[in-house]
């Protein structure tokens, strides 16, 4: 990244702002109190805490394309630099065991190549008690991509396609998991995978994330 988009994403990035605890939208106004979104504190999400670098709106976004969808392997060098200059010391205290990237069904795998968000995870810093396991979450393959679908259409459909790899199950139980991942939309992926882990005996799951979109716009009402 060039001096000038550094210096901006060192100042506007997520960290610097009120974010729900739990999955780091950046908080309203009547939300800051509790420091938890409204749709949190209704249906609190199986994961603890996230903690994401940027929106998905800004200044990483293209290259973070650049990487998933023209497989150009350089930029996740650049991105986990960002990650590592404006993330890294915020997040040094966290107490965690493994780190496990989100990942791609095998056919999904085939065809892009690598997973992107495991591109990232092995070049970002983290505490050295923090191991980073690739091959211990596993994800079955989806006939269909759920990038279009609704919030509640993508929980239904991400529903059981996660697993643990069986040599990987004892060492997970009664561990701080932290999931990394390039993109948070809905959270239904992450809260999947949270489901997943705790089923298997994790204490605590926390999510780091690249890039958060935005919240769904609201319907206006509407004047009679």
């Amino acid at each position: 990244m060039c001096p000038f988009c550094m210096e901006v994403l060192s100042t506007e990035n997520l960290f610097n702002y009120e974010c729900c605890y739990q999955c780091a939208i950046p908080l309203e106004s009547h939300e800051l109190e509790k420091k938890c979104c409204i749709d949190c504190a209704i249906n609190s999400p199986y994961f603890d805490e996230t903690h994401c670098l940027d929106r998905y709106e800004g200044r990483l976004q293209k290259a973070l394309h650049q990487l998933k969808y023209e497989r150009r392997l350089a930029f996740a060098h650049g991105l986990a630099t960002a990650w590592n200059a404006c993330a890294a010391e915020a997040l040094q205290n966290i107490k965690a065991r493994y780190l496990l990237p989100v990942p791609l069904s095998p056919e999904k795998l085939c065809t892009r190549g690598f997973n992107q968000s495991w591109e990232l995870a092995r070049r970002i810093q983290c505490h050295l008690q923090i191991e980073k396991l690739p091959y211990a979450l596993m994800r079955y393959h989806a006939m269909q991509s759920q990038v279009t679908e609704s919030r509640a259409k993508r929980g239904i459909a991400i529903r059981g396609m996660f697993y643990i790899s069986d040599q990987y199950q004892s060492i997970l139980e009664n561990q701080t998991i932290i999931v990394f991942d390039d993109v948070m939309t809905s959270g239904a992926t992450l809260n999947e995978i949270a489901r997943v882990l705790k089923d298997n005996g994790a204490s605590r799951v926390i999510n780091w994330v690249l890039l958060r979109t935005a919240r769904p716009a609201q319907p206006k009402a509407q004047h009679v």
